[in-house]
């Protein structure tokens, strides 16, 4: 197994934690309110008036202006023309250092030249689908194979949440149980079942709009870092149909944003074996970038499936997977396992899984992701970054929090997936929803000032490093940084 990982140094989780209870009881520090108006008419009143008018005219034929929510940006969307190693241009011309990287998959950077040549290659001579199979389908799933201990086979799909929705399928097929069960404030996808407690830990089906609630009569939630909390839902279920599997982000949910104690996969690991359900690793981001043996070779655990997404495929479309043991993933192939035998096969398509394209791309990028020691790299530049955030943050005596986990680094000023919801409580429900808004509408704009300064966040509050950044863009960026900390103060909300 290949030990060149991300993560040098664990965070103190109990730690962090700590810090982020005390954030969300603390009055709001963000961007003060008149030094946001000069970012909106000083940078996108003036300097960023072709994406105004491209996304006034976008809002006509597409819903909210733009495709994905990772667009989303406070006071309108920008449209970037180019992407290149760690930046980006707009189209106004503007440019600014990446730290979004496409929510986490570009690991090597964006548009890498030894990746682009082997996809141009490729349209010369095959053409971006065929239907049919192509040599690449192998090369990509014997090197994913070959890097993580616990994928004996791997399979395609078009994104991680198909692959979610496939890893249900398997689970229920190869334990003969019903329910799924998933930590808390992870997020796998907006398939119907897994659209439970999302971003919020107790959220259950408040965010899941659209979806009728009968839906979730097998879906259960526990809280993240808490044992006992799983083993009680696992408990119950033995009475109501038995845990078909139980879904973990490994670095705690949303990429981290809850972090948790380096020993509680194992926990999680243990009590799956305990109660007979599958542990079904999410490693859409962590996947080839924690390391190559995945997040699951930095902790040491063995779990039964894992989703992979975003890298897969290199940044290119068709960026999902899930791979396993084989007694597992024989439910995803043509009916037969290796002997022989029958088996049942999970009902899973995808006509445009696995083109030549996509797993070309992610070959090529795997290829050198590894060749160039690309998670070790951009793990240290993001050691570099939380460090320089941390004695900004002290320099300035604001309040935010700033850890990481490798090249997924957390700088929270807010706090605002950091609150739970009691359902023995619920009168406190509507407060804590309320103060959730307020709060991610300061991280919009906290974030908007960052943009205006020539930095790209996801959302404000997360940003990952990647092989193509340096120590001279990590310093240059902390300098933008600088410019908006020293412009942060109490607000009065």
């Amino acid at each position: 197994m290949d030990t060149r990982f991300a993560i040098k140094e664990y965070h103190d989780a109990a730690a962090v934690t700590k810090a982020l209870d005390e954030l969300i009881q603390k009055p709001i520090y963000s961007i003060l309110p008149e030094k946001l108006k000069v970012y909106e008419e000083e940078y996108y009143g003036k300097k960023c008036q072709k994406s105004k008018a491209m996304i006034d005219e976008a809002r006509e034929v597409i819903p909210g202006g733009v495709q994905h929510n990772l667009a989303f940006n406070y006071p309108f969307p920008l449209v970037f023309t180019r992407a290149e190693g760690c930046e980006l241009e707009d189209a106004d011309g503007n440019t600014y250092l990446d730290f979004l990287q496409a929510g986490g998959p570009t690991v090597l950077g964006s548009n890498p030249p030894e990746v682009r040549a082997q996809v141009k290659e490729l349209l010369d001579t095959c053409g971006p689908s065929t239907g049919l199979f192509h040599e690449f389908e192998y090369k990509l799933a014997k090197k994913i194979c070959d890097s993580v201990e616990t994928v004996e086979m791997f399979r395609m799909l078009n994104s991680g949440s198909e692959s979610c929705m496939a890893a249900i399928r398997v689970a229920r097929l190869a334990t003969g149980n019903k329910n799924i069960v998933k930590m808390g404030g992870a997020y796998h996808g907006w398939s119907d079942q897994l659209a439970y407690g999302i971003r919020i830990p107790g959220s259950k089906f408040t965010q899941a709009s659209g979806v009728p609630l009968y839906l979730f009569s097998h879906t259960q939630e526990f809280f993240p870092n808490d044992l006992d909390s799983l083993e009680r839902v696992l408990t119950a279920n033995k009475l109501k149909g038995g845990t078909a599997a139980v879904f973990i982000e490994p670095v705690g949910p949303e990429s981290g944003t809850r972090p948790l104690d380096f020993d509680f996969n194992k926990g999680v690991e243990r009590l799956c074996r305990k109660y007979g359900a599958l542990l079904i690793f999410d490693e859409v981001v962590t996947g080839f970038r924690i390391g190559m043996a995945g997040a699951q070779g930095f902790y040491g655990v063995s779990p039964d499936l894992t989703i992979f997404g975003k890298v897969i495929a290199g940044g290119y479309p068709g960026a999902g997977g899930i791979g396993g043991k084989k007694q597992y993933m024989q439910h995803l192939g043509a009916g037969l396992d290796s002997s022989g035998n029958k088996v049942k096969k999970a009902l899973i398509g995808g006509t445009m899984a696995a083109t030549p394209l996509s797993c070309a791309a992610g070959y090529f990028t795997l290829e050198e992701i590894d060749r160039q020691n690309a998670c070790e790299r951009a793990g240290a530049l993001g050691d570099q970054l939380t460090k320089g955030l941390q004695e900004l943050v002290a320099k300035y005596k604001l309040p935010f929090v700033v850890f990481n986990q490798g090249s997924i680094c957390h700088l929270d000023n807010a706090g605002t997936m950091h609150y739970a919801i009691d359902w023995t409580r619920p009168w406190e429900i509507p407060s804590i929803l309320k103060a959730t808004s307020v709060r991610k509408k300061e991280m919009e704009h906290i974030g908007a000032a960052y943009m205006a300064e020539g930095l790209v966040t996801l959302a404000g509050s997360r940003l990952y490093t990647s092989a193509a950044h340096t120590p001279d863009t990590i310093q240059e960026a902390l300098n933008r940084f600088e410019r908006v900390f020293a412009n942060c103060g109490q607000l009065n909300v």
